[in-house]
């Protein structure tokens, strides 16, 4: 029931999430073309086990990118993760232009490497899509290359897709994407 509970919650938080304005995804730094960077806000309180590993990975997008910025607010975001058990394992649901959520699911993190897990995820909110078939290099492959894998950063290929994505604020691009991936990692 919990569970039901809070999927409702996150399913309710996710439609309500509003469409970025250009007050809400603010410029902050200038980006590979020039123009400023994008801001987009993420919230941690619905998964306080998990504030450190997130840290990590939006360190690990921040300094790979630079057409948009990844900042920590206290509510209000502009997405948000979530932790708890699913049997579908971790999953972002996403619009892929910033809005969204990413859920991390404990049983899944203590099979996958957490910080890979979580950047892979962000990764989609960012507007990147799976590729379980590339290496390990790949950060989109996910879970495809195992367990044993560990990399957590973008490759080069991630990191222009996203530079190029948010190149002149993907927000106002008007490109649709749709993600809600409910096994980025599969479950053995």
């Amino acid at each position: 029931m919990i569970r039901k509970s809070f999927a409702a919650a996150a399913l309710a938080l996710a439609a309500t999430i509003a469409p970025m304005t250009a007050a809400q995804a603010s410029a902050t730094t200038e980006g590979d073309f020039g123009t400023a960077a994008v801001t987009v806000t993420y919230t941690v309180s619905g998964a306080p086990s998990f504030r450190s590993q997130i840290s990590t990975s939006i360190s690990h997008w921040n300094t790979s990118v630079t057409n948009v910025r990844l900042q920590q607010v206290s509510s209000g975001g502009n997405f948000a993760f979530y932790e708890g058990n699913d049997s579908r394992g971790s999953y972002a649901s996403t619009d892929g232009h910033g809005r969204g959520y990413v859920f991390i699911d404990y049983a899944q993190v203590r099979q996958y490497d957490v910080i890979r897990v979580i950047t892979h995820e962000t990764g989609h909110v960012l507007g990147l899509p799976d590729h379980y078939s590339g290496p390990c290099s790949e950060l989109m492959s996910g879970g495809g290359p195992g367990p044993s894998c560990t990399n957590s950063y973008p490759n080069a290929t991630e990191r222009s897709r996203v530079n190029s994505l948010w190149a002149n604020g993907f927000a106002a691009r008007g490109e649709q994407v749709r993600i809600a991936e409910p096994q980025i990692f599969a479950k053995s």
